[in-house]
């Protein structure tokens, strides 16, 4: 049975697949077994030959219980969150009552393994990018809250099974996920935004500025340890995904009626694979921002912002069924949004620069 593990499953899909489309079907299956397990094989033997074998170099003052502890306290902390995220129908490891709180409580200790990372290492470099990505940390993570209150409000629930629930059904063709809402579609902006600057990816990764602070906290960290750190980030970065695939586009659910046949996780990890092009694009895209403009940024556009996403929800759940929720809940988002980028925007005008030369 396990011999054959993978023909079985090969047959069990082109059971699914029309009978004209079959061969076309068996040699796609055929093939991306191939472009997948090598490529994955050549990742694997690169990390082994570049990080697993590298010196492990310790500063002779840093703290080396500490030292040694933050990438272990980030790693553990980046795999938890998992347990309370329904990566398919039936298919989570804790389904808590209190899942988002869950999440964030144990996202939150990330925080610490950063700070651990930057003080014991005993260089003001690494002090200093620590001071930094905590700084960051703490100041996005109020509105990722905030956005994430407002699907808690529409949902009634804490729950993660139970706000994918909620997004299941479909109105025609539509779904009820809570990105097809004017609140959910601001609130969803707002939660990636703040989950790029939570996972220091690009525009935001100011922890490592290269021109100003090197690399960041873990500037005196090598070989496997690096590499936790690492994996760390990308494991964070795919939790914070999932957590947005939950509260806003309805988890493991199909976007289309004719499309509840596909298996539900097979949804779940295409809508995460979406997010993490999404990250990448983003990365390749935008110059990285100062730290002065992040934090003005976070304080002075982001949260007021998701607050009126939170007002916006609340209208929209006791305004009731009808174009009137519609209107009420658009124009709240509208208004605010002109509003505070205007606000943005003057403080932030340079003005002109005139430049005067020596007779």
């Amino acid at each position: 049975m396990l011999d054959q593990m993978f023909v079985l499953l090969k047959h069990w899909l082109l059971g699914y697949s029309p009978a004209v489309l079959q061969p076309a079907v068996s040699i796609f299956l055929t093939i991306l077994p191939i472009l997948l397990v090598f490529p994955v094989l050549f990742a694997l033997t690169t990390v082994l030959e570049r990080s697993l074998t590298k010196e492990d170099i310790v500063p002779a003052a840093a703290d080396r219980t500490v030292h040694f502890l933050a990438p272990l306290v980030l790693l553990a902390v980046a795999f938890v969150p998992y347990a309370v995220l329904p990566i398919g129908r039936n298919m989570i490891a804790a389904n808590l009552d209190a899942g988002v709180l869950f999440f964030f409580a144990i996202g939150a200790i990330s925080e610490l393994s950063v700070f651990m990372a930057g003080w014991s290492s005993r260089n003001k470099y690494s002090l200093l990018g620590a001071m930094r990505a905590v700084a960051q940390m703490i100041s996005y993570e109020v509105p990722l809250l905030l956005s994430s209150v407002a699907v808690i409000m529409a949902a009634g629930s804490l729950s993660t099974v139970e706000i994918v629930r909620k997004q299941a059904g479909f109105s025609g063709i539509f779904p009820h996920w809570y990105v097809l809402t004017p609140w959910g579609f601001a609130g969803f902006i707002l939660f990636m935004i703040a989950a790029t600057a939570e996972t220091n990816r690009s525009p935001f990764d100011l922890p490592e500025g290269e021109s100003e602070i090197i690399a960041g906290y873990y500037l005196e960290y090598s070989g496997f340890k690096f590499a936790l750190f690492y994996l760390g980030e990308y494991l964070g970065m795919f939790a914070i995904s999932g957590l947005g695939i939950t509260l806003f586009l309805g988890g493991w659910s199909a976007p289309l009626p004719l499309l509840t046949w596909v298996p539900s996780w097979i949804w779940f990890f295409a809508k995460l694979l979406g997010l993490i092009v999404g990250f990448i694009w983003v990365r390749g895209t935008l110059p990285r921002l100062r730290m002065d403009q992040l934090m003005n940024f976070a304080w002075k556009f982001m949260l007021p912002m998701a607050l009126v996403v939170v007002v916006s929800a609340g209208a929209w759940r006791f305004l009731g069924q009808g174009v009137m929720r519609w209107v009420v809940s658009i124009l709240f988002i509208a208004v605010a949004y002109v509003l505070l980028a205007r606000g943005v925007e003057t403080r932030n005008r340079i003005a002109k620069r005139t430049y005067r030369f020596a007779e």
